[in-house]
């Protein structure tokens, strides 16, 4: 960069070391953390339990057998594991993270896909543009962080979908901008290193965040031996992560879960954007298990809707037709979000492809009660009795268990996930 910087003072500036100043610009990442410096716990607060939090993104329900984490497995023995986790719809990596940390359905909760058109606004939510996904204005329910800091309990976060974002005013105490370049030493350092605080400091709500499985269960396909060496990476870390805090003899509980499943989908037999939608009449964001075709003119979707429903190769659904166990009716669509028609393949093998390259070999985003979209749970910890394991139950149940944990206060009316599902799995309830 100072070769750059010399090359345009000298005025001999190089098209190349243009491109390249821009370049860096452009992909520069924060790594800093980001600090709120006048928050501090209540007294009361002091003497609670620890929550991390951990999600390892893409993490299936059977990986950690099919790949050896071993320490996840021996870890699990000496606590609760679920058969499995039933990520809400669609099984894809915004709403299931936001929903683990509100206890709301994506409809609900109001982020109904990593990509979606807001109706009231016209604009077009993506989780790949770094300022939208900042704005508090996009997340509705109330996230445990937030819920912790509104009572005086410090929260935060090294990643989680929302963290960066001001809802209800509220960002964690301590958190970090999402970024690739901060290795894994380094966050475990700064776990440690917020729990070893001053009292009043100490963050007792901490969320964690893997990328590594998905990002190669995506690419490579989640058969392939690489995604083996991503499950063993996340499960050393975990190890690691224990090791380094346990000397601090605090009273901290680990819930491991991940967001969704993954498949192998069909790279050479996809389905392009069917002749019967006109994109003068729908907007159609870019999606691969679902679509959501919304009318610029509603007066088309009747004629489009009967149009599609002649094309056996995937089921379109008006919002009244949506299967019950996806909460993505007309009625769950409390932000007005929800396209107008969905379409959805008629296996998880086959994905729609509006673009001119094939697309990656693993896939998921497809109904959430399929057997290979199944997440995974852990937990272990002072707060949980050991050696059980417990049948599937929905993700949306992970947040009044945490809550309760805690101590805190919330709505069990405001929010779809009930304490009594996981309430078995805690020792002294």
């Amino acid at each position: 960069m100072k070769n750059y910087l010399m090359c345009f003072c000298n005025g001999r500036l190089s098209l190349l070391a243009l491109l390249m100043i821009l370049s860096t610009a452009m992909f520069a990442q924060d790594t800093t953390e980001q600090i709120n410096p006048l928050t501090k716990n209540d007294p009361s607060q002091y003497k609670k339990p620890y929550v991390i939090l951990i999600s390892a993104d893409g993490f299936r329900a059977d990986f950690a057998e099919k790949y050896d984490a071993t320490f996840l497995q021996t870890i699990s023995q000496n606590g609760v594991r679920a058969k499995y986790m039933q990520p809400s719809y669609p099984s894809v990596t915004f709403p299931n993270h936001y929903t683990i940390v509100t206890g709301l359905y994506p409809a609900h909760h109001g982020l109904v896909d990593n990509t979606y058109i807001d109706m009231a606004s016209g604009q077009q939510y993506s989780m790949a543009n770094k300022k939208m996904v900042s704005e508090g204005k996009w997340y509705g329910g109330t996230p445990l962080w937030v819920l912790a800091e509104q009572q005086k309990m410090l929260s935060a976060s090294f990643f989680w979908v929302a963290s960066e974002a001001d809802i209800q005013g509220i960002k964690p105490t301590y958190h970090y901008i999402y970024n690739d370049k901060t290795n894994i030493g380094t966050r475990i350092q700064a776990v440690k290193n917020w729990l070893m605080l001053p009292e009043d400091r100490r963050p007792h709500m901490i969320t964690f965040y893997f990328p590594d499985v998905d990002h190669d269960a995506h690419t490579y396909g989640p058969e392939d031996p690489r995604v083996k060496k991503s499950v063993q990476f996340v499960d050393s870390s975990i190890h690691a992560l224990q090791a380094a805090l346990a000397p601090l003899n605090l009273p901290i509980n680990y819930v491991f879960v991940s967001d969704h499943g993954m498949t192998t989908v069909d790279v050479d037999n996809t389905i392009g954007l069917p002749a019967a939608v006109d994109k003068n009449d729908f907007r159609v964001p870019w999606s691969d298990a679902l679509l959501h075709l919304y009318a610029k003119d509603t007066s088309k979707v009747e004629a489009t809707y009967q149009a599609l429903k002649q094309d056996t190769r995937f089921t379109t659904y008006k919002l009244d037709e949506t299967p019950a166990h996806w909460h993505y009716k007309k009625s769950d669509d409390r932000f007005n979000r929800l396209g107008d028609l969905i379409l959805v393949p008629k296996t998880i093998h086959q994905v729609f492809n509006l673009g001119t390259s094939k697309p990656s070999r693993g896939k998921h985003g497809f109904d959430n009660k399929e057997v290979d979209m199944r997440a995974s749970f852990m937990a272990w910890g002072p707060a949980f009795k050991k050696g059980l394991t417990i049948d599937g139950f929905e993700n949306v149940n992970v947040y009044p268990l945490v809550a309760n944990i805690l101590g805190l206060q919330y709505n069990p009316q405001a929010i779809d996930g009930k304490f009594e599902v996981l309430k078995p799995i805690l020792k002294n309830k």
